[in-house]
C-alpha cells in the first residue's frame, strides 16, 4: 500500500471516529480501521503501540505519527501530521 492511501485511509477513519465526538480510545479507532479494506493487518499494528486512553483527534494523530517515527517507517508510510518546523 503506497504511504497516500495508507495516510488517507487514516485520516478518513480519524474524521469517522470524531465525527460526533470530541474524545475517542484507541479500541474505537482500531474497530473502525478493521472496518477500511486498505488497511492491511501491518498498518492496524501500529495502534496497537499506542497506550489505551482517550485521545482527542490531534492528539491521536499524534501518537500514531510517534508510532510510525518509532518504527523508523515515515520516509515510506509519511506522517498524518506535518513535523514542526
Amino acid at each position: 500500500m503506497s504511504d497516500q492511501v495508507f495516510l488517507g485511509e487514516m485520516r478518513q477513519v480519524l474524521d469517522e471516529v470524531y465525527r460526533d465526538r470530541d474524545s475517542a480510545a484507541v479500541r474505537d479507532v482500531y474497530a473502525r480501521a478493521s472496518a477500511h479494506v486498505h488497511l492491511t493487518a501491518d498498518r492496524l499494528a501500529l495502534l496497537n503501540e499506542i497506550p489505551e486512553d482517550g485521545y482527542t483527534r490531534e492528539e491521536m494523530a499524534e501518537a500514531i505519527d510517534q508510532v510510525i517515527m518509532r518504527r523508523g517507517a515515515q520516509d515510506t508510510l509519511g506522517l498524518l501530521q506535518s513535523p514542526n518546523p
